[in-house]
C-alpha cells in the first residue's frame, strides 16, 4: 500500500495502523528525513519502504509507483494524505499559497490517481482512498480556495467511483473536520487566521482518529464500498 503525506499527521497515523494490520507499506512525502523518523514505529517485521516524493511532480509519483510494486508488489491500496491548508482572505491576493493549494490538492491527486489506475484495472482489484474534508462539504470563510479544492477532490473521486463501477476498484473520500496536525502552521494570513483560524475550546480530531475511518474502509468485503467517512469532532458538527 502506497501512503502520501506519510511524514507526519493523518498520513503517518495512517501508516502506522496499516503496518499493524500487517501491511506492507510505502511511506512517501517531501521529506525524506521526516519519513525515516516515521518509519522506525511500523510494527516489525513487516515490509515498509521510505521514498522521497512530491506530488505534483508526476514523474516524482510514477517512480514512487514503480518503486512500491518492484520491493512489494502490486499497488493494492494508495492512500492520497498530501495536503496543504492556508487560511487566506480573497481580498488579501495570496496568490502564491493559492496556486501551491491547487498544485497539491487537485494536481497531486491526480498525479497519484493516474500512477496506479491503469494497474489497477489490469488486476481487477484495487482501492484509492483520499483524505478530503468536511470543506469539501461546507463552504468556510477564510478557507475559500482550500474548499474549492476539496470539492475538486469529492468530484475528482465521484466521477473515478462511477466511470471504474464493475471493475473492482473501489473510491472513497475521507473527509475530517479539524484535526490537530501542522497544517494550521502553514499559513501566513495573520487577518484570516485572526477572523478564522482560532480554536473552538473544543476537543478536536487527533491523526489517530481519521486513520481509523481510512482502516475501517479499507476493511471491508470486496462487495462494500465505502464512498464517503464524513468524521468530526462531536461538538463542530457541520
Amino acid at each position: 500500500m502506497v501512503v502520501t503525506g506519510a511524514s507526519s499527521g493523518i498520513g503517518a497515523a495512517v501508516a502506522k495502523m496499516l503496518s499493524e494490520e500487517g501491511a506492507k507499506v510505502v511511506l512517501a512525502a517531501r521529506r525524506e528525513d521526516a519519513l525515516l523518523g516515521v518509519q522506525p514505529g511500523l510494527e516489525d517485521g513487516v515490509g515498509s519502504v521510505v521514498h522521497a516524493t512530491d506530488v505534483t511532480d508526476r514523474g516524482q509519483v510514477g517512480a514512487l509507483v514503480e518503486r512500491a510494486e518492484a520491493e512489494l508488489g502490486p499497488v493494492d491500496a494508495l492512500v492520497n494524505c498530501a495536503g496543504v491548508m492556508y487560511f487566506t482572505l480573497m481580498k488579501n491576493n495570496r496568490a502564491e499559497e493559492w496556486e501551491r493549494t491547487v498544485e497539491v490538492n487537485c494536481k497531486g491527486a491526480l498525479n497519484c490517481v493516474g500512477a496506479v489506475l491503469p494497474g489497477m484495472l489490469e488486476r481487477g482489484r484495487g482501492h484509492i482512498v483520499t483524505i478530503s474534508s468536511d470543506a469539501g462539504r461546507v463552504v468556510f470563510p477564510g478557507l475559500a480556495v482550500y474548499s474549492a479544492s476539496k470539492f475538486f477532490v469529492e468530484a475528482l473521486s465521484k466521477g473515478l467511483r462511477l466511470e471504474t463501477a464493475g471493475t473492482g476498484v473501489k473510491v472513497t473520500t475521507i473527509q475530517p473536520g479539524n484535526v490537530a496536525t501542522e497544517l494550521l502552521e502553514l499559513s501566513g494570513d495573520e487577518e484570516a487566521l485572526e477572523q478564522y483560524g482560532q480554536p473552538t475550546g473544543g476537543k478536536v480530531l487527533d491523526p489517530e482518529d481519521v486513520a481509523r475511518s481510512v482502516i475501517y474502509a479499507l476493511s471491508q468485503p470486496e462487495h462494500v464500498a465505502v464512498n464517503e467517512v464524513l468524521v468530526e469532532p462531536r461538538d463542530e458538527p457541520v
